[in-house]
């Protein structure tokens, strides 16, 4: 948490200055492109990074489709993760995030300024809703990045169980899912250090609807859950190497 801090201190006139921006971009929301709010975001993960020391490499970017809408399921190491695939991932693209994580200042800004979502654990009901309203994002073309693993802790490049119920949303959107594995990102908050870090982003092949469709959620949590679990086993046995 050393660094996470530091960053904190050293970023707070850009953390002043974007919490106010964005607010008011949102009072008048329709003024400003979607491309425009991203590079917003975008700029502000950069700033994140440069005063977190942190640096991050991607892979596969030609994996992920060219046209239309898709979801994105990482795996999930702590803080910086969506800031890592975020500075990777170049057009727009958003994120679902618990309710109550969403609310501290600055994180409930940057997820309003990409258009996120956010998910209510304790009402059921409302998580349908919101699951339901992302899938119909996605069918319309947008791009999202939804955690099967619902949190993290402390497992670093360990997988931990992928939610099936988090699958449900690409089946009713029947647009492709994008695996993407996370590496190292555990480090950037988690070290009580502030030694330069490199995490890593692979985005892995997707899958079509028309491979996953008649396959159980249990059944695509499974196998998004194996092809991240060899693609960190593939960049962490490089490193070793």
């Amino acid at each position: 948490m050393v660094r996470f801090y530091f960053a904190i201190c050293i970023a707070m006139p850009f953390i002043i200055f974007y919490v106010y921006k964005i607010r008011f971009m949102m009072r008048q929301i329709d003024k400003y492109s979607l491309e425009y709010r991203y590079g917003v975001a975008r700029h502000m993960v950069n700033v994140t990074m440069w005063s977190a020391r942190i640096k991050t490499k991607c892979f596969g970017l030609e994996n992920l489709p060219k046209d239309g809408g898709y979801i994105m399921y990482p795996n999930h190491q702590g803080k910086f993760d969506a800031l890592g695939i975020i500075h990777a991932h170049k057009d727009p693209c958003s994120i679902v995030m618990e309710l109550k994580r969403s609310k501290v200042v600055l994180t409930s800004e940057f997820v309003d300024v990409i258009g996120g979502i956010r998910i209510d654990r304790e009402n059921l009901r409302e998580q349908l809703k919101s699951m339901r309203t992302m899938a119909d994002r996605v069918k319309n073309g947008a791009r999202f990045i939804l955690f099967p693993e619902g949190g993290y802790n402390h497992n670093g490049n360990h997988l931990q169980e992928f939610l099936p119920g988090a699958f449900k949303a690409a089946l009713w959107s029947k647009q492709p899912i994008v695996p993407v594995a996370v590496v190292d990102s555990y480090k950037a908050f988690d070290y009580n250090s502030l030694r330069k870090i490199t995490a890593q982003i692979h985005f892995l092949k997707p899958l079509p609807y028309e491979e996953y469709k008649d396959l159980s959620t249990k059944e695509i949590a499974e196998c998004v859950k194996k092809r991240i679990q060899e693609a960190i086993d593939k960049a962490v046995g490089s490193v070793k190497a």
